[in-house]
């Protein structure tokens, strides 16, 4: 049994993202290496993907760098007709190519956290006091006028919470 193999290199810039033209993210310095082996017509791609991407920060949404560092594996195999099954991709054997860039894309995209804010301190200020400003509520609510809201009755489960606090990292 003959496996051959090859390598291959892509740096991916603020270009790709952009014409790629995805949700998450539209620029980053990202290089991918990817190894192919032909294993008894199934081809095996294994990415390997390091760099950073731009996001918006979650809290004060400028802009913010992530780290990305991830291994992915695609299995491919020449077939009919484009087809999906799982774990292997089927490409018609007429036209024996793929296009790889929204895989890279999709690799890069679940590699990254769930919550992408900026360090302590790095948020910007001026966002970070809107927020404090607009999420503090005082003590009545605004819907209800006093009496009313000292007549309401609180469920003890709940009233605990109220005398917890966002801590800010700022």
């Amino acid at each position: 049994m003959k496996v051959s193999s090859l390598q291959m290199e892509y740096d991916l810039d603020n270009s790709f993202f952009a014409d790629i033209d995805g949700q998450e993210f539209q620029k980053g310095a990202v290089k991918v290496v990817v190894d192919v082996k032909n294993n008894r017509g199934i081809y095996d791609f294994l990415f390997t993907i390091n760099g950073t991407v731009i996001v918006p920060c979650d809290r004060c949404l400028d802009e913010m760098e992530v780290d990305v560092e991830t291994e992915n594996e695609l299995k491919v195999k020449l077939g009919d007709a484009y087809a999906d099954e799982g774990d292997i991709v089927i490409i018609p054997e007429h036209e024996g190519d793929i296009n790889l860039a929204w895989y890279l894309y999709e690799f890069i995209a679940l590699a990254l956290p769930t919550k992408r804010i900026h360090a302590p301190g790095k948020c910007n200020m001026e966002m970070s006091n809107k927020l404090k400003k607009h999420a503090h509520r005082d003590a009545v609510d605004e819907s209800y006028g006093a009496d009313e809201q000292n007549e309401r009755e609180i469920d003890p489960r709940w009233a605990s919470l109220k005398n917890l606090q966002i801590e800010e990292d700022n």
